[in-house]
């Protein structure tokens, strides 16, 4: 029997039992992908991410996010949890202002936020957004989303989304149409599987007053979750998809809110940035975390 840590975070918010959980084990380098995945499917989270030594001479550390049923190439949430966890209990913090984690998507930059020395948010920068035809009509998509297909909001297309994952976005006039929608999940599970699309991801840029920009919710039943409760990579490519549609001009920097959570009662905040450069647009995540657990999880 071996022993190894393990920590329960829920990430994109600093008040416990809110934002999205994620599972993090900071030493996983002598586990199997077997290993792995059960462990995933043992802590029944939406993602749990696993760090090892890197393979990348640039990567401070190699980090693998499972699901319980599968391991997808990035997860933003699990990432937010690991690097808050390894800057408060593996000196990180103390260690140098980021760290490089190499993912299956590629090299992905975390720098720590903080205040009169606190650590307040881990910002994320993803890999460069793109977008592609989701080749799917109206009439379809509000079927399988469980909204009317006059709530769709048609100034907007409905686009499959990349900044680590391809994400279905699904325009919606309002957030009562969002928070009332009662998702198909099998007919999701087909589309997005056919798309090598991660989640549907809805989205409002209605926000009456509220403290966010923009409100979404989010559905993956192809990756065994049927409903995430914050989702970074989604929200992620949702930036990315703002300036690439010309929702938002491209040549000016934008900071956002986004909010997601709400109807599962787990609400959640990410603070989004979108910047140019030659090589396309920078999309930087960000978000507090707060453990929850942390223990022994006992291996055969």
């Amino acid at each position: 029997m071996k022993q190894i840590p393990v920590y329960h975070v829920d990430a994109f918010t600093s008040t416990p039992f809110t934002g999205n959980p994620a599972g993090v084990v900071p030493d996983a380098g002598a586990l199997t992908e077997e290993e792995m995945q059960n462990i995933a499917r043992e802590l029944n989270l939406s993602e749990t991410a696993f760090l090892l030594p890197p393979q990348h001479p640039e990567a401070d550390l190699k980090v693998r996010f499972f699901t319980p049923t599968s391991e997808i190439g990035f997860c933003g949430h699990a990432t937010v949890g690991s690097a808050w966890v390894l800057a408060t209990d593996y000196g990180w913090l103390e260690k140098a202002e980021r760290l490089v984690l190499e993912t299956n998507i590629g090299l992905v930059p975390v720098e720590w936020q903080t205040t009169d020395g606190r650590l307040t948010d881990v910002v994320m920068t993803q890999v460069t957004p793109k977008v592609r035809d989701a080749e799917v009509s109206a009439a379809d998509v509000a079927r399988w989303v469980g909204v009317q297909e006059s709530d769709l909001d048609t100034r907007y297309p409905i686009r499959l989304g990349h900044t680590g994952n391809w994400h279905l976005l699904v325009p919606v006039k309002t957030r009562a149409a969002i928070d009332a929608a009662q998702p198909m999940l099998s007919e999701l599970e087909a589309i997005n599987r056919r798309q090598e699309a991660v989640t549907t991801h809805l989205f409002t840029l209605e926000s009456k007053g509220g403290d966010y920009d923009l409100y979404t919710r989010d559905f993956g039943p192809a990756v065994g979750i049927p409903e995430d409760p914050v989702t970074g990579s989604a929200n992620g490519a949702l930036a990315g998809y703002l300036v690439l549609e010309g929702v938002l001009d491209n040549a000016t920097e934008h900071r956002l809110t986004f909010a997601q959570g709400d109807a599962m009662r787990r609400p959640g905040r990410l603070q989004i940035s979108i910047s140019s450069s030659p090589d396309g647009a920078v999309i930087r995540v960000g978000g507090a975390a707060v453990p929850t657990l942390k223990g022994m999880l006992t291996l055969p």
